[in-house]
């Protein structure tokens, strides 16, 4: 897929991205067949009313017809009662369609988007898909609602009254087809610049909303460094550039309709000037003339309407189009045809061989380079070394979020590529650097980390992580908000919630990376043995940058430009005066130089 900021560099004219609507539209025929009936309803009572007045033309009024003038307005009055019904549920099964239709496009484009491979997001911004998840779909609604009525209504009004002209006047109605190719075809080229610049407008808007977002979100970072004016400025920047885009397809639509009205109405005068000499000569009778003038009127009315419809209709394919590309994005980490099954029960071993791999927004970069180790069942072992190093990188593999380049992953003796990623992912315990908090209570973000979890377990998880004490100090317990991305809490608090999480979900595999580095002297203290409990009979790997965290484990594998250069443990790494002994020497001499200075 393109990336959502590219814009196409030749639009070409096509309603086909609309035929992706159909199978939604399809899933619910009762309000389909409602709005067809209703509407057909509505326009053929609309088309009755001529033939009502060329009546009361061609009889005249006088005091002998008052009984026939009575119930001409009664039966009048009887299709403006069906014609108020017949549009009421019109709307109602229409709309009722629309917000349907949309509500299933969203969970279907956001149930998709949720499966799509890291590297997706590595290349898109999450702000511009959102922006298709609302914007394009608000968009979506409209035409499958009121304009997709709007278009059938205008469409069977116009069929019907050019059929109805006939009836009335084959003359004069011949003279009406002249003028046809000269309104239509040029609505077709109009067509395609309104379709072109509505797609640009729609890229642009998702461009300043996703900037917005980001402004937003990161509200605190901004103003920390002074820069709400410059922010503001690039805001401003990005709307005005928006509403440039969007003037232009409000232009080439208000051209559209214009000439469509003009040319239509044109006609309409031209047709009545030699109708009026028809009936000078009694080729026609004034009713007649007034019937077919109606008519004229009605077709007119519904051409110069779909021109709008149309304009319209165009923006709905740009926006089925972007939510298209995201629907049609194919995951890179799919589930196999035919997956092999992990052992039962789970082993939690864990064994790279000979792996190289590069990210694919980097594909010129080697993350690993020929990367092997093997963690066996219950082993703690840490990965250490310079930023950049590719530590964190194994995780991502040992997750299978990517596939390596070339190698072998393995998990409990299962090449990752070959097993079903979610059970893979369903062995393994994650306690990121970055941690993610979401926008809902404490206790929803602990019961994160497994489905069902009950009130008991996610306190003893709480308990175990060392967060329970600060929780229930917070005004409402488990039950407190955090605020979006948790920004309530302190770092050390959601580096704890994020342990508990792990801790609740009890996998066999537990990944820590730099899990206590948010943590104070003390906290981390406490942490540190909850997190040696929870080790235990686990499998365990530990990503750290800070050497005083990984002193006890069984193994200590250094990294550097993606290979392991050493691995041992703290006393041998120490001795060989290696990489490992350089990083150590410099972290504990720099440690205790700053205690010194501090007095302790």
């Amino acid at each position: 897929m393109a990336k959502p900021t590219d814009t196409p560099k030749k639009a070409r004219f096509s309603m086909r991205p609309l035929a992706r609507l159909f199978p939604y539209v399809g899933r619910y025929p009762h309000l389909v067949i409602g709005a067809l009936a209703f509407l057909s309803l509505a326009a053929v009572t609309t088309l009755t009313l001529p033939m009502a007045v060329r009546r009361m033309i061609d009889n005249g009024f006088s005091a002998q017809d008052a009984g026939f003038i009575n119930t001409y307005f009664s039966m009048l009055a009887a299709i403006a009662i069906m014609l108020a019904l017949a549009s009421a549920c019109r709307y109602y099964f229409v709309i009722t369609l629309g917000e349907r239709v949309v509500s299933d496009i969203r969970r279907d484009v956001f149930d998709h988007v949720t499966g799509l491979s890291a590297a997706f997001y590595d290349a898109n911004r999450s702000g511009e898909i959102v922006s298709r998840l609302t914007a394009d779909t608000t968009q979506i609604k409209s035409t499958v609602g009121a304009t997709t009525s709007l278009a059938l209504r205008n469409t069977i009004l116009c069929i019907g009254a050019g059929v109805m002209m006939f009836i009335t006047s084959p003359k004069l109605s011949a003279l009406v087809l002249i003028a046809i190719p000269v309104i239509v075809f040029p609505m077709v080229g109009f067509g395609r610049k309104v379709r072109a610049r509505s797609r640009k407008a729609q890229d642009k808007l998702a461009e300043a909303m996703t900037f917005a977002g980001e402004s937003i979100g990161a509200t605190r970072t901004v103003q920390a460094f002074n820069t709400e004016p410059r922010a503001r400025a690039r805001f401003s920047h990005a709307v005005e550039v928006a509403f440039s885009a969007t003037r232009q397809s409000i232009l080439a639509r208000s051209v559209l309709t214009g000439f469509a009205i003009a040319m239509a109405f044109g006609s309409v005068v031209a047709v009545l000037w030699y109708g009026a000499q028809s009936v000078l000569t009694g080729e026609l009778t004034p009713g007649t003339l007034g019937q077919f003038v109606l008519y004229s009127v009605f077709a007119a009315g519904s051409l110069g309407a779909l021109s709008e419809v149309w304009g319209e209709l165009s923006q709905a394919a740009g926006a089925a189009e972007r939510l298209s590309e995201l629907l049609d994005e194919i995951p890179e980490i799919r589930v196999p045809d035919s997956p092999k099954s992990l052992p039962s029960p789970a082993i939690g071993d864990i064994r790279f061989d000979n792996v190289h791999f590069a990210y694919p927004a980097r594909p010129e970069t080697s993350a690993l380079n020929g990367t092997s180790f093997h963690v066996r069942p219950g082993e703690t072992v840490a990965v250490v070394g310079a930023s950049g190093a590719g530590k964190s990188t194994l995780f991502s593999l040992i997750l299978r979020f990517y596939d390596a380049t070339s190698g072998t992953v393995f998990v409990d003796d299962v090449d990752v590529r070959k097993a079903d990623p979610a059970e893979v992912r369903s062995r393994i315990a994650l306690v990121p650097q970055d941690v993610t908090i979401f926008a809902g209570t404490v206790g929803d973000n602990i019961a994160f980390g497994r489905d069902g979890a009950s009130q008991a377990d996610i306190e003893a998880a709480a308990q175990a992580a060392q967060a329970h004490d600060f929780i229930m100090a917070l005004d409402y317990g488990y039950d407190t908000p955090v605020g979006e991305r948790g920004i309530t809490l302190s770092g050390g608090q959601r580096q704890r919630v994020a342990i508990a999480r792990a801790i609740l979900r009890d996998a066999p595999i537990l990944l820590l990376d730099e899990a206590t580095s948010a943590l104070d002297a003390e906290n981390e203290t406490l942490v540190q043995k909850a997190l040696e409990g929870l080790m235990l009979d686990r499998t365990t790997i530990v990503v750290a940058h800070r050497l005083a965290t990984v002193l006890r484990a069984d193994r200590i594998l250094v990294m550097d430009k993606g290979r392991i250069v050493e691995e041992g443990s703290h006393a041998e790494l120490v001795a060989r005066g290696g990489l490992y002994a350089r990083l150590a020497r410099l972290q504990f001499e720099h440690g205790a130089e700053a205690l010194t200075a501090a007095g302790l």
